[in-house]
């Protein structure tokens, strides 16, 4: 039977195109026009794609003739990778994070991610929707919504299935095929929750290892881009192509900084054979029984392939009460800065002025209200305040060496499991520490949870380790994926029926 174009495609992973193209069986500008028919056909309903880059067949044209002249650049030479809105790119493609006050700006030059990918060969395919100003803008926002996109769907229950946030339309467009992969943000579980609730592989990486410059930002402190991806193979290799040092991100230049341009050595099948996993029961309790019986499962699976369980473990942070006030800070003086910088087409340059221009246009910009902008514009855009300075310290303090760190060196263990984005992940976030997760299965049932989405579908299982860890991740992930192949492939007929 001949192979057809969607045989080559659906699902695909990058190896498999970078073999496809190499034979000849399939050209970028094949694979791209593939996926901007697909876009066509599904995106009206799913709204995870924002905008098509208008010279992605050009570039892809191009990619094609460089590979016949001089061969392949590498792994991403001519692979369709989808960007949050939040990302730079210095082109014919808007960047708005999801606002319709920006819904017209122009950045001026690429994101140093943006960039990196270029370099590589990746053809940036376009942009895609998320939660508008990465879920910093009200308190009452359903994930996935943005003034300029409307509301992304997950593909495995439109309408029903919480969908994730903010990085929303990376995570639902991955899953529904109408990319090879994406690149997400995170502050919060931003990647981790959209890859875990769309059956994805996530990465959020230490913050330091991949550039912020050229990213709409909430927190420096807690901000990281990075890939959202149906294999953790293809994850290990989008992540190597945009770990180039950036003398322009201070947080780059740590001498701690451990960072690799092929993180797929490190991807062992037996890679939990021996490896210490620490089981942080204290964020299970709020599990409800089908993700309660999920986690146990992947206890056991991991114990059953050979990593030591080590059960409980406690610590010193457990019952911190945390602020969400470095947030709350870094939010104004970072969107203040980028917007004083912003392109052509920018209705706004600051956040008193983004405010106002919400207000005047409420009827389509405040849906859900913008009581975490007003919140954020209270300070003083400065970072002088007493108050930021101790929430920065103990976020720190106790995430780390009351937190993750201590329990790395108190039980010696490689990583923390957790299910998903659960209430544990945020010790991750604001840690500025790396996390994994890899599809986990998928629950029948569920609560009503997260802007009256269920709780059931999609689960991702989550792997955290301390900085720079992420070989560490890799092994641990790569391993539990080959042993449970438990991503459920996205269904077109099932997607129309709903």
């Amino acid at each position: 039977m001949e192979t057809t174009i969607d045989d080559l495609l659906l699902g695909a992973d990058i190896a498999s195109l970078q073999r496809a193209m190499e034979s000849g069986a399939l050209t970028s500008e094949a694979c791209v026009r593939w996926y901007l028919e697909r876009i066509e056909r599904l995106n009206s309903k799913l709204r995870a794609v924002l905008e098509i880059n208008p010279d992605a067949i050009t570039i892809a044209v191009a990619l094609d003739a460089e590979r016949q002249e001089h061969g392949s650049r590498g792994p991403l030479h001519g692979i369709p990778i989808l960007l949050k809105d939040n990302i730079d790119t210095g082109d014919r493609m808007h960047t708005s994070a999801g606002s319709i006050a920006l819904a017209e700006h122009f950045a001026l030059t690429d994101s140093a991610v943006a960039a990196q990918l270029r370099a590589a060969g990746a053809v940036l395919l376009g942009k895609a929707n998320m939660t508008e100003w990465a879920n910093f803008m009200s308190s009452t926002m359903w994930a996935g919504y943005s003034s300029r996109g409307g509301l992304t769907l997950n593909p495995y229950g439109p309408g029903e299935l919480f969908v994730g946030g903010s990085s929303s339309g990376p995570g639902a467009a991955v899953a529904a095929n109408l990319c090879t992969a994406a690149i997400g943000t995170e502050t919060t579980g931003s990647i981790i929750s959209p890859a875990s609730q769309n059956s994805l592989v996530g990465l959020k990486p230490t913050v330091g290892l991949v550039s912020r410059r050229g990213i709409i930002p909430i927190t420096h402190s807690q901000d990281s881009a990075g890939p959202m991806t149906r294999t953790v193979r293809d994850a290990a290799c989008l992540l190597g192509a945009i770990t180039a040092v950036d003398p322009e991100d201070a947080a780059m230049q740590e001498k701690e900084r451990i960072a690799y341009t092929d993180y797929t050595p490190f991807l062992d099948p037996n890679g939990l054979q021996g490896a210490r996993i620490g089981i942080p029961r204290y964020y299970y309790q709020g599990l409800d029984q089908a993700r309660a019986e999920m986690i146990e499962r992947a206890i056991a699976l991991c114990r059953e392939r050979g990593a030591i369980i080590v059960d409980p473990v406690s610590m010193p942070c457990e019952k911190a009460t945390w602020d969400w006030n470095v947030g709350r800070f870094e939010f104004k003086k970072g969107l203040n800065d980028y917007l004083a910088k912003a392109g052509p087409g920018a209705s706004v340059r600051t956040l008193d002025e983004l405010i106002a221009y919400n207000e005047a246009n409420r009827e389509v910009a405040l849906k859900y209200g913008q009581d975490m902008l007003i919140w954020s514009n209270e300070t003083s855009g400065t970072l002088s305040e007493p108050e930021y300075a101790e929430s920065l310290r103990f976020n720190r303090e106790v995430s780390r060496a009351q937190g993750i760190d201590y329990a790395i060196r108190e039980y010696g263990i490689d990583a923390l499991l957790f299910l998903g984005n659960e209430e544990g992940l945020d010790l991750s976030a604001r840690a500025g520490y790396p996390a994994i997760t890899v599809p986990g299965g998928y629950t029948e049932t569920g609560v009503i949870a997260k802007g009256g989405y269920t709780t059931k579908g999609p689960q991702g299982i989550t792997f955290v380790g301390t900085a720079y860890s992420e070989p560490v991740l890799f092994r641990l992930a790569y391993a539990y994926e080959q042993a449970t192949n438990y991503r459920i492939a996205f269904c077109t007929s099932n997607f129309f029926k709903t």
